[in-house]
C-alpha cells in the first residue's frame, strides 16, 4: 500500500492499442512510475516501445524464446515485473487477463483488467464518476469497455441532476480498430448484434445498479469510432438548457456543435489530431449538443466512443484507487484530467 508521498510503481502487461496507450498516460502522472511491461511479441510495437527505454518483461516462456531469436533483450520475466509493481494493470487480449489474474493474486498484487474480461474476474467495475469510492484499497478491479464508459458516464450526468428515468440506446459499433482493418472486418454491410439486450446495458448496471437501461448494437463498416444514439425519458419535464448544463457538469463530456463543421466521426478526431493529442486521441464522450433535442420528458441525442482512448483515463483513476494513494474521486479525476489535457480544449456550444 502506498502512501500519499510515494510514487505508485505500475507493471503493464500487454502493449497492444490500450495498453502502450496506459503506459505513455502512466509517465505522464507525478505520483506514478512505470516499472515496465510485460507482452509475448517482439513485433515492431515492442521494438518501438523498447527504444524509448522502457524495460520489456517477458510474459511467457515462449516470449522469452521469441525475444531472443529477435534480439530483444527482455528484463525479465512476468513474475520479475509483479514483483517490482505495487499496482498491475493488464491489458491483454480477452480470457488472457482473467487467467493472468491467478499470478496477481498469488503475489498479493492489486490489479486491473479491461472491459473484455468478465466482471467475476474481479468482482468491481470501475467508471470513476460513479464507482470510485468502492474501488478504494480493492484487490483488483475492471475497467469497463468503452460503450459502456460513456454509458456511464452520460446517464451518470443525467442521474445525478435528478432527471434519469430510463435509458434506450442503440450503438453504431465499429467493425474493428484501424491498425488491424487490413486483416478482417466488415465491408458493404450492417451486422446486427445476436441478442437484445446487447451487453453494454447490463454491463452499465454492474458499476451503477440504478440505471434502467437497455442497449442493442449494430456493428458498421468503419473504423473510427462509435456512435451512439440515445433515447432517455426523463423524471420530469426538462429543457434543452437544462440538459447541457447536466452533460457539461462532466468533466469526461465534451459538447460540440456541428454546425462548425464536427459533423462526423471523422472530423472529431480530426480536430483532436489538431489539438496535438497524442494519436489524436478523444477521451472525453463526445455529445453533438446541437442535434440534442427535448421534448417534455423525452430526450434524444447522440455521441461518439472512440474506443482507442476512453478508458486511458478511467485507467489511470483506477490505479489511485487500488493504490489508496487518492482518496477524493474528484482529486484524481482533476489530476488524469490536468496530465491528459481533458477539458483545456473544449469546442464552444
Amino acid at each position: 500500500m502506498t502512501t500519499k508521498q510515494e510514487k505508485t510503481s505500475v507493471g503493464v502487461v500487454g502493449a497492444g492499442v490500450i495498453g502502450r496507450r496506459v503506459i505513455d498516460a502512466i509517465r505522464l502522472q507525478p505520483d506514478m512510475s512505470l516499472s515496465g511491461f510485460a507482452d509475448v511479441s517482439a513485433d515492431w510495437r515492442i521494438r518501438l516501445l523498447t527504444k524509448r527505454q522502457i524495460p520489456l518483461f517477458a510474459a511467457s516462456a515462449n516470449a522469452s524464446e521469441a525475444f531472443a531469436k529477435a534480439g530483444v533483450e527482455a528484463a525479465g520475466s512476468l513474475d520479475d515485473l509483479i514483483a517490482a509493481s505495487d499496482v498491475i494493470v493488464d491489458c491483454t487480449p480477452k480470457n488472457i487477463g482473467a487467467e493472468n489474474a491467478k499470478a496477481y493474486r498469488r503475489a498479493g498484487k492489486p490489479f486491473i483488467v479491461q472491459g473484455g474480461e468478465k466482471h467475476d474476474v474481479t468482482g468491481h467495475s470501475f467508471v470513476a464518476e460513479a464507482s470510485y469510492d468502492s474501488a478504494l484499497g480493492r484487490d483488483a478491479t475492471r475497467v469497463v469497455s468503452c460503450n459502456t464508459t460513456s454509458i456511464v458516464r452520460t446517464l451518470g450526468a443525467l442521474k445525478r441532476a435528478g432527471l434519469l428515468k430510463k435509458a434506450r440506446g442503440t450503438l453504431m459499433r465499429r467493425a474493428t480498430d484501424p491498425w488491424e482493418s487490413h486483416l478482417g472486418g466488415i465491408m458493404n454491410t450492417v451486422v446486427p448484434e445476436s441478442s437484445v439486450p446487447s451487453h453494454q446495458g447490463p454491463d452499465a448496471r454492474l458499476v451503477d445498479p440504478d440505471l434502467d437501461v437497455v442497449t442493442i448494437a449494430v456493428k458498421v463498416p468503419e473504423t473510427i469510432a462509435h456512435l451512439h444514439s440515445w433515447y432517455v425519458e426523463l423524471t420530469r419535464p426538462s429543457s434543452k438548457r437544462e440538459v447541457l448544463e447536466a452533460f457539461a457538469s462532466s468533466s469526461r463530456i465534451l459538447l460540440i456543435d456541428g454546425r462548425s463543421g464536427l459533423s462526423a466521426l471523422n472530423s472529431v478526431k480530426e480536430a483532436m489530431a489538431m489539438q496535438g493529442r497524442p494519436n489524436a486521441d478523444l477521451y472525453e464522450v463526445a455529445l453533438w449538443s446541437n442535434i440534442l433535442s427535448v421534448d417534455g420528458a423525452e430526450l434524444c441525442y447522440n455521441y461518439m466512443v472512440d474506443n482507442q482512448a476512453i478508458v486511458i483515463p478511467e485507467t489511470i483513476d483506477a490505479i489511485r484507487a487500488l493504490a489508496s494513494s487518492e482518496e477524493s474521486p474528484a482529486a484524481s479525476m482533476q489530476r488524469t484530467n490536468s496530465s491528459l489535457e481533458i477539458g483545456a480544449d473544449r469546442f464552444s456550444l
